[in-house]
């Protein structure tokens, strides 16, 4: 009986035989996607006017690793204006694909165009005529030849030593879709508010979404002929740095901050004698409640400000402080 020895294994890579390994893969994988960058051409420019052009949802379909860019890709288009989301082939084809209608714009990927699970979608998006774009390495494949329009990402070989595990290959379609994105977003004028709607809870969606008078501290207030004593000993119960200084009917006088205080200390030799009017800043910076806490924060960096007093019709409502922002 012959004895089949199975091959051995090389030794262990040293640690810094792994961080070439790994540099190397950073290496091959700019070098793919900037060839791929050089050669895009009217295919992608039709593909973003498809997509412009899309009444109904843009619907992103691949097996496998592909499936997991796919994901990606569906989740940044929705995240930028294009109303999009992910089918899973498989299950497509056992019953989903009610999910996708003629006015629908479906994106396929698979990177040797063959996959059988996408491949099998086609004859139902062609009966009822959605349109179609591949995004594949192959583009004579069955994938590339059937759809709309393919864009191409191909390329030499995966960075994996076996040349086996997509690699390159799913970082190539994953920036594809993030050109698509981009792109679009340009051609749509997204702008930072537009994100910040779809992004409500992260820190630019906090910001352009709360107004000034949801987050403003109380703030003291004080009349003009308030005294030096009255002014320290408010500043300090209030906790904020600042006081404001309001005529008889509520109306904003100005503000005295920490910093005036030790001005006056330094300008004179007595403070007994000072009150609030002497002290205090006659042009205050205010916004209005409804300002957002993105143009706050815009305001306070451009007029080195650390507090910002909220007001409407001429009487102060609050404090904003600048870590609020």
């Amino acid at each position: 009986m012959e004895i089949v020895t199975p091959l051995r294994r090389e030794a262990s890579p040293t640690s810094d035989q792994s961080l070439m390994l790994a540099r190397r893969v950073f290496e091959d994988q700019a070098r793919a996607l900037g060839a791929i960058g050089a050669s895009l051409n009217d295919d992608f420019l039709a593909a973003v006017e498809m997509i412009l052009a899309c009444t109904g949802k843009v619907i992103v379909s691949g097996m496998g690793k592909s499936g997991i860019i796919g994901r990606k890709i569906a989740a940044t288009l929705a995240s930028t204006g294009t109303p999009s989301f992910f089918v899973h082939p498989g299950e497509a084809y056992h019953g989903d694909l009610g999910m996708i209608g003629s006015v629908d714009l479906v994106i396929l990927i698979s990177y040797s165009g063959e996959t059988d699970e996408v491949i099998k979608l086609i004859p139902y998006l062609r009966h009822i005529q959605a349109q179609t774009i591949a995004i594949t390495g192959r583009a004579d494949s069955t994938l590339a030849q059937s759809a709309g329009v393919n864009l191409d990402v191909s390329i030499e070989r995966e960075t994996c030593p076996n040349n086996l595990a997509p690699t390159t290959s799913t970082t190539a379609t994953l920036v594809m879709g993030d050109a698509l994105a981009v792109a679009l977003m340009n051609r749509r004028a997204f702008m930072p508010v537009d994100f910040a709607r779809f992004h409500p809870g992260g820190s630019l969606g906090r910001k352009l979404l709360t107004l000034a008078k949801e987050v403003m501290h109380d703030v003291p207030r004080l009349p003009g002929e308030a005294s030096f004593h009255q002014i320290v000993s408010k500043i300090t119960q209030g906790e904020r740095g600042i006081v404001c200084i309001v005529s008889l009917q509520d109306k904003l006088l100005g503000v005295i901050t920490d910093g005036d205080l030790r001005r006056a200390l330094e300008k004179s030799t007595g403070t007994d004698h000072l009150t609030a009017r002497e002290i205090m800043g006659t042009m205050p910076v205010t916004v209005g409640g409804e300002v957002n806490l993105h143009d706050c924060e815009l305001l306070m960096r451009e007029r080195k400000l650390t507090s910002l007093i909220v007001a409407e019709a001429g009487e102060p409502l609050g404090v904003i402080k600048s870590f609020d922002a």
